[in-house]
This record gives structure tokens, sequence and C-alpha cells, in this order.
């Protein structure tokens, strides 16, 4: 015990536990640093934008570029975002069929994987709109009444008020919205397809672009009450009212003109 008090008291015993402790330290940071878990998803990370690159390749390449810095067939997709890509081939879109005035909806021919791994290789290429999580385009408990308001302001115009889709100049068109999913909405919102403006959360935030989906939501569907009667397609004021004046006044009109003539011919006999 004498001994082992001894060497306690030694002037280097105290170095020698803090060594100790320090080597002790540093193996179980080793043992448990989330560094692997981290390398491993960077490496996984990797590996999606190099198969998204694969599928640029095949896809896109011939009219966006090889490095999608954009062609005369093709804008430049360098700052798009993953929403875009997203969007776009989500929709059918991309990959286009033929250049045109405007790339129409289609059947999707990507599976879910192989857009996110495309989106993950062109967000690669320049910072940009990312795709939104569920949480931030599901319109449950969202208002209605004030998306209609929204709604009426900046998508009207173009879209009609019931989100019916409408012509444009040179060739282009609103599409219809009817069926369009909560999340393709939203990227559209962010990201501004074709001829639609692009509504940021700095100009739109989010909580407006959710009331503005719960509103198409509202207003199209199988199971959509119109209490004012027959729609007409919902095509709006103007044409429906024309439609009431037209034969609305032309039913009234053939109707007197009955009356006259039932009266004419009782005065006669």
């Amino acid at each position: 015990m004498k001994k082992l008090s001894a060497r306690r008291r030694h002037p280097l015993a105290a170095v020698v536990v803090l060594l100790l402790a320090l080597a002790a330290t540093g193996g179980l940071y080793a043992a448990f640093a989330p560094a692997d878990k981290a390398k491993a998803e960077e490496s996984a990370q990797s590996l999606t934008i190099e198969e998204g690159k694969k599928l640029y390749s095949v896809g896109c390449a011939s009219c966006h570029g090889t490095g999608g810095q954009g062609t005369t067939d093709g804008p430049s997709l360098v700052g798009v975002g993953a929403a875009a890509v997203d969007f776009q081939v989500g929709t059918g879109r991309m990959p286009a069929q033929q250049p045109g005035a405007q790339v129409p909806k289609k059947k999707n021919i990507y599976s879910q994987a192989e857009i996110d791994q495309l989106a993950a290789y062109v967000s690669s290429l320049g910072a940009g709109p990312a795709v939104p999580t569920k949480k931030q385009y599901d319109p449950s408990g969202a208002d209605i009444g004030k998306g209609g308001e929204l709604f009426r302001t900046n998508c009207a115009q173009c879209h009609n008020f019931t989100g019916k889709g409408g012509a444009l100049t040179h060739g282009k068109y609103a599409p219809d919205l009817n069926g369009v999913s909560p999340k393709h909405l939203y990227e559209a919102m962010q990201t501004g397809p074709q001829n639609m403006p692009s509504f940021p959360d700095s100009t739109m935030p989010e909580k407006n672009k959710k009331d503005i989906i719960a509103y198409v939501n509202a207003v199209n569907g199988d199971d959509t009450e119109h209490p004012g009667g027959l729609e007409l397609g919902g095509l709006g004021p103007v044409s429906e009212g024309l439609f009431g004046w037209v034969f609305g006044l032309g039913t009234l009109i053939a109707v007197a003109v009955w009356i006259a003539a039932r009266t004419a011919k009782a005065k006669k006999s």
C-alpha cells in the first residue's frame, strides 16, 4: 500500500491520469461519433446525383445541354431547383415530345425514385426551390374563403375563377386545375412553370399557398355542390350570363309569341 501511495504522489501521476482520460474520451468519441453516419449520407447523396446525371444525359441533355446550361431548344436549368424538376417530370410535361408553344401534361414515364435522382442532379447545378414537404402543401385546416380571394386576384385571369383553365396568346393556354395534386399545385406556384409567374414565399407565404390549394380542391371534384344551379362548365359569370340572356330571353320571347298567337286565334273563332 505504501508503494502504491508513493506512486500516487509522483509528480507525473496527474499527467498520466490526464493522458489516460483523454485517450479514453477520444476512443469513445471515435466509436460513437456521427461521422460515419454523415459520411454515409453524403455518399448516398453523391450516388443519387450520379444516377440522376445518367438519367439526365439520356432524357434531357439533348435540349437543355450536357451541363444544364440550356440550348436553343430548351432553357437553362441552373438554379431552377428540385421543385421545378419534380413538377415538370412528375406531370409528364418533361421530357417534351416535341417543341411547341406550350408543353402539355401527359403520362409520366419516370418512377418517383428516378424523379428524385433527376431533381438531385439538377439541384446540384445551382440552388433553387426544394421539393415541398407534405406539411407545406397539405391544405387541411386552410382558409378556403381566403384562398378564393387570393385565387381570384392572382390566378383567375388565366385559369378561370374555378380553375377550369383558358386560352392565352400565341397558342398558349392555362391548364385545367381539376385533379392536380396539392404538391404539384404548390410547386407550380413556387417555380412558375412555362407561362405562369412564380410566387416564392417572399411574395406569397406558405399559408396563402395552402389556402389557394384548399380553394381549388373545394371548387373541383365529383362531390362539389353548386348552390347557384347548373355551372355550365364553370366557364365564369360572363359566359353563364350570356347563356342566360340569350336562351332565357329567347324562351320568354317564344312564350310571348305563342300566347299572342293563341289569343288571336281564340278571338277569330
